[in-house]
């Protein structure tokens, strides 16, 4: 019996990294890209860095800041809230529940979300008064339009009503990537629908809801600056009622777009943390690195292992 050699004719073979040519140009005129453009930023002086510093922790910024972030938050609690609701009723097997939900997400998805904010706002053009009572009958209650639909509460109603259409499909497109199956054999075992819903559907679920919520989160912090055509002071608002007094437009800019890249890093921080909480027990095993040895005999060391074997084989083949 031949005794494998120490040298084969595949170790006589060249080893040569790979060349990436395209990838480092491609690299290098991003890189060069980037440096021509913050040099131009920081030696431009009519990006008026001083101005920026001087309004970036300004008290009507920080207060335009804030209800930049309570209008996100709430407006986004109510979307979701309708978001599941909107997708039970189109899974419903009652047709007037589906045909309902579906004409709600096509009505909302269907027109502009400044449009929507114009009509809240200029509701009392259409329904001077609010009454409470019987239909057709006597009122219990009446209240003009005007003293319910503030800008506050125009921007609210536009933005989650808005929102829970979309958050709609998203849910209802988590729910209907779960198998059937998995629903047949909770029902095998005795779950009830609430029980199946709430045990087996929603947590599997929640791994397709969550990485578009967080879009739309993030989205929402950005649509709130539209409620500037209805005058609500968020902080594009109020960066601009500034502007408009100091003629110094593009520093405030700067400033309003600092804040907006501050809390969209935030908000893409805990939705990184959100996904993994719920991708645990789901994440594929990690595969061993190329070349890494994760266990061995006895006896025999790592670095012979990659020239003994292809020379055994070479050995048999003769």
């Amino acid at each position: 019996m031949n005794r494998p050699t120490d040298a084969g004719p595949a170790d006589d073979l060249p080893i040569l990294p790979a060349r990436y040519t395209g990838r480092w140009v491609a690299a290098g005129v991003v890189l060069v890209a980037v440096v021509l453009l913050v040099y131009a930023a920081f030696t431009n002086e009519r990006f008026q860095w001083n101005v920026v510093g001087q309004y970036l922790f300004a008290p009507q910024v920080l207060t335009g800041l804030g209800r930049t972030l309570m209008l996100t938050g709430i407006a986004m609690a109510i979307g979701v809230l309708l978001g599941i609701l909107v997708a039970v009723c189109r899974m419903s097997s009652n047709p007037i529940l589906s045909y309902s939900a579906w004409a709600y997400s096509w009505f909302f998805r269907g027109t502009p979300l400044m449009v929507q904010l114009l009509f809240w706002f200029f509701m009392a053009a259409l329904v001077p008064t609010i009454a409470l009572g019987l239909p057709f009958g006597p009122s219990f209650f009446e209240i003009e339009t005007n003293a319910i639909i503030s800008p506050f509460t125009a921007a609210l109603l536009g933005l989650s009503l808005n929102e829970g259409a979309y958050m709609g499909e998203i849910v209802r497109s988590g729910i209907r990537s779960i198998p059937k199956g998995q629903t047949e054999a909770a029902q095998a075992i005795g779950m009830s629908r609430a029980q199946n819903m709430r045990r087996v559907v929603l947590p599997q679920a929640m791994r397709v809801i969550i990485p578009p919520t967080g879009n739309e989160t993030i989205g929402m912090l950005k649509y709130t600056s539209l409620v500037i055509v209805i005058g609500y002071g968020e902080l594009l608002t109020s960066v601009s009622i500034i502007y408009s007094r100091t003629f110094e437009t593009i520093p405030l800019l700067i400033v309003a777009a600092i804040w907006y890249l501050a809390v969209t890093a935030v908000l893409s921080i805990g939705q990184y943390f959100v996904e993994r909480h719920f991708e645990r027990g789901f994440s594929p095993i990690r595969p061993a690195r190329e070349g890494r040895i994760t266990s061995r005999p006895a006896g025999v060391h790592v670095s012979a292992l990659p020239a003994a074997v292809p020379a055994v084989e070479l050995e048999r083949l003769k």
